[in-house]
């Protein structure tokens, strides 16, 4: 009997165990709802803030339109909302789109918007202590010196001849080739693009040729280790930060690839800087080279170390491969739906003769492009100190601004009622380039105040050589049906890719000339 009482005892027991849990489970549920639904009603038309979960669950729900998702949601509260992540995750702060705020962030208080240590750790591994993931004094060293070496006249010219080289020793033989193949020869050229960059800015940055655009397209291993780097550097941006923090301590998983990649990107590097130290030893100096590592080891005012080499030269290897090529597909892209453009782009080129300083419209559609599809649709700074924007907008010590340039470029209040049109026309007047009455703070594609892009010359001219010489040979034509959107990235890639195929001008000029002869004979 009282064996069978303790065991009804102990079943009672379990009952009540188990009531209190699912009566806590439900009061969980309940009080979670009903934060919701607060939280719903507080957010008036702004992107709403979950309990616990921030934004998280609004964002998640608009990945597949993120962009477009964004641009509304910022219209729709007057270009500037709260946000918050995860709760513990200590992301929180303001997503804007208002010009006047940029400019705060990014000029008047420049001093209080550091890219700060959210960003730096996510970088570490890859970048080190490079321009692109620098803040204070160690960033004003590397601008002096990077600003110094880029402007001069040597470099100038020998970045610009390695376009050339480049263009027509390499990317120009492998369209023909594609060409000559016939109809059915089609390419990603969002990926012949992106190698043709990573060869360029390889060439320019450490005097070394990468080859990626090699007969055959081969697999380049530091070509492959810094694209990995890159993105995987990149995920911890969207990872809580205790899951990527542990995961790198544990070294598994996605942490574990990081390491290794990025450790191949400095080995590549460490051993470049190497090289030419050695060769400076020997020869006793390197003024046969004019690429930006043997120009900074060749500064007697200055005694770089190889860490500030290696760091400097993967930074500007980083802030030059994706952007010029992301920026060149969506250009291309652009004209195959404009053919009026792109006559008028042909006719610039052509009038021209091969001085691309004198391509105005080429620079007007290419910079009209990068204003729809920016290369970096996305970018944030950290607060140090207490501060309120231009709008109102109150900021607390170590949180965030978001700008969204994609945002900004779509916006009617800076850019009229045809802000989404793609017409170069705008940058136009008295038959030339007129961009720079634009403010920059509402076209941030080369960032702008003391960060603004020391490399935008070199970008204008690699972009407008490259177009240049493709479109005064071929007809680059989309392969129709492709669905064509961003992906979601701090680059704005196409998340598909862009599969054309290429026809010699001269042939489509033959058939045109030969449809309007039949045409006249019936």
């Amino acid at each position: 009997m009282a064996r069978g009482t303790s065991f009804l005892d102990a079943a009672l027991h379990a009952m009540q165990e188990h009531v209190r849990v699912s009566d806590l489970a439900v009061s969980a549920a309940l009080l979670f709802a009903c934060s919701a639904a607060v939280s719903r009603l507080r957010s008036r038309g702004r992107p709403m803030l979950w309990p616990v979960l921030g934004i998280i669950p609004t964002l998640f729900a608009n990945l597949g339109d993120i962009y477009e998702w964004g641009s509304a949601a910022l219209a729709r509260t007057g270009g500037t909302f709260p946000y918050r992540g995860m709760w513990g995750g200590g992301s929180s702060g303001v997503i804007t789109s208002v010009p006047a705020n940029v400019e705060h962030v990014l000029k008047t208080n420049f001093s209080n918007y550091p890219k700060g240590p959210y960003y730096r750790e996510r970088f570490a591994e890859l970048l080190g202590d490079g321009i692109f993931n620098a803040d204070g004094e160690a960033w004003r060293a590397q601008r002096r010196a990077a600003t110094l070496e880029m402007h001069s006249a040597q470099f100038v010219e020998f970045s610009a001849s390695t376009v050339e080289q480049l263009v027509h020793g390499r990317l120009m033989p492998l369209l023909r080739r594609l060409q000559q193949q016939g109809q059915g020869a089609v390419v990603d050229l969002q990926e012949v693009l992106l190698r043709f960059t990573f060869d360029n800015i390889c060439a320019a940055a450490f005097g070394v040729d990468a080859g990626c655009l090699a007969d055959g397209l081969p697999d380049v291993p530091f070509a492959r280790a810094f694209e990995r780097a890159t993105e995987l550097s990149l995920a911890r941006f969207v990872t809580p930060p205790f899951v990527w923090k542990a995961k790198r301590l544990l070294c598994v998983g996605g942490e574990r690839r990081l390491t290794e990649a990025a450790r191949s990107v400095r080995e590549f590097a460490d051993r470049t800087v190497s090289e030419r130290r050695t060769e400076m030893r020997k020869i006793g100096s390197l003024h046969g080279r004019c690429d930006l590592l043997s120009r900074l080891m060749s500064d007697a005012a200055t005694d770089h170390s190889d860490e500030f080499l290696r760091d400097f030269c993967i930074s500007f290897i980083l802030a030059g491969r994706d952007t010029s090529s992301v920026a060149l597909v969506w250009f291309f892209w652009l004209l195959a739906g404009h053919p009026d453009v792109e006559a008028r782009v042909l006719d610039d080129v052509r009038a021209a003769r091969g001085d691309v300083k004198k391509m105005d419209y080429l620079h007007a559609a290419l910079t009209e492009s990068m204003r729809l599809y920016l290369p970096v649709p996305i970018d944030f700074k950290e607060a140090l100190e207490d501060d309120v924007l231009p709008d109102g907008t109150a900021i607390r010590a170590r949180q965030r601004v978001i700008y969204n340039t994609y945002a900004i470029g779509r916006d009617p209040s800076a850019w009229g009622h045809d802000c989404l049109e793609f017409r170069p026309e705008r940058w136009m007047k008295g038959g030339g380039f007129a961009g720079g009455a634009e403010s920059p703070f509402k076209y941030v594609v080369f960032n702008a105040g003391p960060r603004l892009c020391i490399g935008k010359r070199f970008a204008y001219t690699q972009m407008k050589t490259l177009a240049a010489a493709v479109l005064e040979t071929f007809a680059v034509e989309v392969v129709p049906g492709q669905v064509v959107k961003p992906k979601l990235n701090t680059t704005l890639y196409m998340k598909n890719g862009l599969m054309v195929s290429f026809r010699r001008r001269e042939q489509q000029q033959h058939h045109s000339d030969s449809g309007s002869v039949a045409a006249d004979e019936e």
